[in-house]
Formats: C-alpha cells, structure tokens, sequence
C-alpha cells in the first residue's frame, strides 16, 4: 500500500523507518504548506517496506511518501 501526500509541500518530519509497524491512523509524516503543520496519517496498519522521501524534500499532491506491506 502506498501513502500518498494529501497537498503540496515540504516534508517537515518523517516518523517512521524503514521495517516499523504502524497502525491504521498513525500519522507516517508531516509536510509544511504555507506555515501549516500536516499530518499524513497511515490508511491501513502494516510495515514500512521502503521510505519514497526524506526530511526537506518537496512534494506534489498524490506523491509516494511510504510503501507499507
């Protein structure tokens, strides 16, 4: 499962690594967009198979952020 970036803007905090469990909700990471703090909560419970971006980068809406297995 992918999780997507609901907007445009720059990554502010990743809060998960590579091989953590996460559970339905829990916020995966923040992105910044005009001053404001987002969070982007994980759909489904699973683990982090691979992190698509770091800490600073900048993304579109609808970008990969994590794939979770």
């Amino acid at each position: 499962m992918e999780v997507k970036a609901s907007m445009a803007g720059s990554v502010w905090k990743m809060n998960v690594t590579e091989g953590a469990e996460v559970t339905e909700g829990e916020d995966i990471a923040i992105l910044e967009s005009m001053k404001m703090e987002i969070p982007i909560p994980a759909e489904q419970g699973g683990t982090v198979k691979e992190l698509k971006v770091a800490e600073g980068d900048f993304v579109n809406e609808g970008d990969v952020l994590v794939i979770l297995e």
